[in-house]
């Protein structure tokens, strides 16, 4: 299908010499005082190097930091750089996977904190930040589909030293908060679980790759969702892919199940709706558990419920100023967007962006992909995406009611 780059709806942003994304859909890169100001990062591909960006309101660099060797991870969120609530830090990854860092800018003077630690986006409140270690993820076969426990920052099997961690760059504190030994410990379905690591040891010796991952802040900053289980496998060592999907106070005291999509269940990317009580991503279809469906559940796991019957497995947003606007993506060649009505599933309109060099889609994270990666502004106005429909990745705004014709 055609690309539709050229529509009157769509302004590129492309910065000279550099391969560019925006963090996450789940991360806002627009400034949080309205100054219209643009978070992106940016690779050079010529040197292995990757840096974070800021562009003004009319796509011109304003600033550039945080240069540092790439990763693979890279190529999908960049240095998941992230706005403080006043916009007056910037907080971003650096480091490796292995030996990942937490920095802290201030923009104003460009002093920079950093300190031991991984991040995936800030919370929405700035600090502590709260995360998992995505070195985990990448050595269980996020990516690649290939199993490497050596590259893991901490043993799989030493279960007690790994999980969600609490940072704050305040202090340079980091503590491990919630251990996957404790979450596998009070886990609804242990049994099961234990079963299914004794014959992964019984088979290669280890156990099951648990981890906690994908810890995702609602608007407000009341509750956090992050995910159980393993995420992904290699398929040669025939482990049940396994995905739990829990909500928590801020504390992380009050905890609830409301998804499991394990053992077979399909469902992937779920994350918060403005509300801060509803989750939306991809489930099983009430009719058909087989197939996927998009769908929303409350954070306690009740109120589950088909919203449309899109089934791409992409990334859902749902509009911070129309409720019953949702935007999605999917992987195909050429990617397409799609904006849904979600009080009656019906599919508004659908755009066609590039997002791979060529007609081939390339495995794993590297600078011949993009995950499209939809996420409105703060205001619901607009709508950033990844693109690559060249040598290097350009991230495209959407007006949202020209797209829709309002």
């Amino acid at each position: 299908m055609p690309s539709r780059m050229n529509a009157p709806f769509i302004r590129p942003f492309p910065v000279q010499n550099r391969w560019c994304v925006h963090s996450y859909y789940t991360i806002s890169p627009y400034a949080p005082d309205g100054s219209g100001r643009l978070l992106l990062a940016g690779a050079d591909l010529d040197r292995d190097t990757g840096e974070v960006l800021v562009l003004s309101k009319d796509g011109e660099v304003m600033e550039r930091f945080g240069e540092d060797k790439l990763t693979t991870g890279f190529y999908h969120t960049g240095r998941w750089q992230t706005w403080s609530p006043d916009a007056r830090f910037v907080y971003y990854q650096s480091g490796s996977m292995r030996q990942p860092r937490i920095v802290r800018r201030e923009l104003a003077t460009g002093e920079e904190r950093s300190m031991e630690g991984d991040m995936e986006g800030a919370p929405p409140f700035g600090e502590p930040i709260l995360s998992g270690l995505l070195g985990m993820l990448y050595a269980a076969g996020y990516g690649d589909g290939m199993f490497k426990p050596e590259e893991a920052p901490v043993p799989f099997l030493q279960r007690e030293r790994h999980g969600l961690f609490r940072c704050s760059l305040e202090d340079g504190s980091s503590k491990l908060v919630l251990s996957t030994a404790e979450i596998l410990a009070s886990h609804p379905h242990k049994l099961k679980l234990m079963q299914s690591d004794q014959e992964m040891k019984a088979r290669w010796g280890d156990g099951l790759t648990l981890m906690a991952y994908c810890a995702r802040w609602s608007p407000d900053g009341e509750r956090v969702l992050f995910f159980f289980g393993n995420h992904c496998v290699d398929r040669r060592r025939g482990e049940p892919r396994l995905t739990y999907i829990f909500t928590a106070d801020r504390e992380l005291k009050e905890i609830h199940l409301a998804l499991d999509l394990s053992y077979g269940v399909p469902g992937l990317h779920w994350s918060w709706q403005p509300d801060g009580e509803m989750l939306v991503g991809y489930g099983p279809d009430p009719d058909d558990g087989s197939r996927l469906c998009l769908a929303e559940v409350r954070y306690d796991g009740t109120r589950y419920r088909k919203i449309s019957s899109h089934n791409s497995g992409g990334h859902p947003s749902v509009s911070p100023a129309n409720a019953n606007l949702l935007v999605t993506d999917d992987y195909g060649i050429p990617g397409e967007i799609s904006f849904i009505d979600k009080s009656s599933g019906e599919i508004l309109r659908q755009l066609h962006l590039p997002r791979t060099l060529g007609d081939v889609e390339r495995r794993g994270r590297n600078r011949y992909r993009v995950c499209l990666h939809p996420t409105f502004s703060r205001d619901g106005s607009k709508l950033l995406v990844n693109t690559l429909d060249g040598k290097d990745a350009v991230a495209c705004e959407i007006d949202v009611e020209q797209a829709l014709g309002m």
